[in-house]
């Protein structure tokens, strides 16, 4: 482990300790799951699983360009953070988070405050904007951005505002963002425009966000949130509206899910119709209570959430990651032996052709003892010659089959981005054996380790469930009996 990222998990754990300590007693699971890692290769020493992940409870806002996400958050925090209009005003992630009162106005920090901070969500993701998207990890000022607030409402909390999705103007590196910041968040509302429900105006935030929630197993964190419902006050069915909303999200696959509808009331048009205007907001009132108690148990979910991603690392690593490092071996072992079983053939097809054209023998039998008793310098520079030519041709095999076949693995696999290319190249290193079966790293006594390390999990749950949980409610019994009075 390096010296800054030493540095790094230490104002970490200073920062739990003071926030959190709960989480604190996490921490050392997630060092020896390093460790475990480390040795595969499918994590460098310049990084922990505990950076890979947010540590604060998130919320992220996402979806169409003048969904009204910004209005929401600044409803929701009771501060005017983010620009509104109808017109996309914000091209940032925008990351808001609390302060402390009396520091000062509100301020606007530039990206980096988040790239080299790991407390936050977004640590280190100029490196992962680099990998998709040669040269712009530099213009991290771009993508990201970072505002402080002293309201109460946002205290333990941070929420992302997002760009709006444009299919016309879609950068690949925001879409990098995208998927990181739905891998790391404990809620996640997905807005759209109830004036523009029809499904071409939501088709790039369908297919980039409705569409890879399906198959997630924690697709539970997904709110559908159709926003400025009251534009549809107007309309002879209001009903229609939603119901063409709700079609569109299940053509892109989703046929469960949360749905909400609710507006802006200091936004809204006006709603002639008492009768009408109250059913309106009547909804609104009853879906804006639950989104709101939603990002209020954020901190409870964060809990849970850092938790278990261990038990899911844990899970791909057994199910997922050494599979497919075991098949590649197998791949790479077979195409190695193969091209040393032609090497040698040819090898042995040129003595043999080599010695009968420069009649180095009397006759056919090359391998008679008695020349090779005559000639046994010639015959051993020849041996020597030959077996260094073999390993040379060897090494060089095994090198440009493991390219070849690392070319198709994943450099960032899975929740925490695994490197699985690292780790195959590792196991076909200059020292790893080629009839090992086992990627690098991996044995019984790193199975041992695995097993640990999920025993650790279960406990740390039991723990939480202790602290949030009370089956048989003897700790409400506890506190509602008096002190028993021992004194005569």
């Amino acid at each position: 482990m390096s010296t800054f990222l030493k540095s790094r998990l230490t104002r970490l754990e200073s920062h739990l300790k003071a926030e959190n300590p709960a989480l604190l007693e996490v921490l050392p699971t997630y060092y020896k799951f390093d460790k475990l890692l480390y040795k595969t290769g499918l994590l460098d020493s310049e990084t922990s699983l505990a950076s890979r992940i947010s540590w604060w409870p998130l919320v992220s806002v996402l979806g169409t360009f003048s969904s009204g996400k910004s209005t929401f958050i600044n409803s929701y925090v009771g501060d005017t953070l983010q620009d509104t209009g109808n017109q996309a005003v914000d091209d940032k992630f925008t990351v808001i988070c609390h302060r402390s009162a009396g520091t000062g106005a509100n301020q606007t920090l530039p990206g980096t405050a988040l790239d080299a901070d790991p407390r936050f969500p977004f640590y280190r993701i100029s490196h992962e904007i680099e990998k998709v998207a040669k040269g712009e990890g530099k213009h991290i000022e771009s993508y990201l951005q970072l505002r402080t607030t002293d309201q109460e409402p946002i205290r333990g909390k941070i929420i992302i505002d997002s760009p709006g999705f444009d299919a016309d103007d879609q950068r690949t590196s925001t879409l990098r963002i995208t998927d990181h910041i739905l891998d790391l968040s404990d809620l996640v509302l997905v807005f759209f425009d109830a004036r523009h429900p029809e499904p071409g105006a939501m088709q790039d935030t369908l297919e980039h966000l409705v569409a890879r929630t399906v198959t997630r197993t924690d697709a539970s964190k997904f709110l559908y949130v159709l926003n400025q419902i009251d534009t549809a006050a107007r309309d002879d069915n209001p009903e229609e509206v939603v119901g063409a909303w709700q079609r569109a999200i299940a053509q892109a696959g989703l046929t469960a899910g949360q749905f909400y509808t609710i507006y802006n009331e200091k936004a809204a048009i006006p709603i002639e119709d008492k009768a009408l205007r109250e059913r309106f907001r009547s909804k609104r009132d009853a879906d804006l209570g639950k989104i709101v108690a939603r990002m209020d148990e954020v901190e409870l979910q964060r809990n849970y959430r850092i938790v278990s991603v261990l038990e899911t690392v844990a899970n791909e690593l057994e199910h997922d990651v050494l599979p497919k490092l075991r098949n590649a071996k197998a791949k790479w072992r077979r195409s190695v032996l193969i091209g040393d079983g032609i090497a040698l053939g040819a090898l042995v097809a040129g003595a043999i052709g080599a010695s009968v054209y420069f009649k180095w023998m009397p006759s056919m039998d090359i391998f008679s003892v008695a020349w090779i008793k005559a000639n046994w310098i010639d015959a051993t520079v020849a041996v020597v010659a030959a077996a260094i030519l073999a390993l040379v041709f060897h090494y060089w095999m095994r090198g440009f089959v493991a390219k070849r076949i690392a070319a198709s693995l994943s450099a960032a696999y899975g929740q925490v981005e695994l490197n699985l290319k690292n780790a195959f190249m590792k196991s076909t290193g200059a020292f790893q054996s080629i009839f090992r079966k086992e990627p690098a790293g991996w044995s019984a006594r790193a199975g041992k380790h695995l097993r640990t390390v999920r025993e650790t999990v279960a406990t740390h749950i039991q723990s939480l469930n202790d602290r949030y949980a009370d089956p048989s409610g003897k700790t409400e019994i506890t506190k509602a009996e008096p002190a028993t009075d021992t004194k005569e």
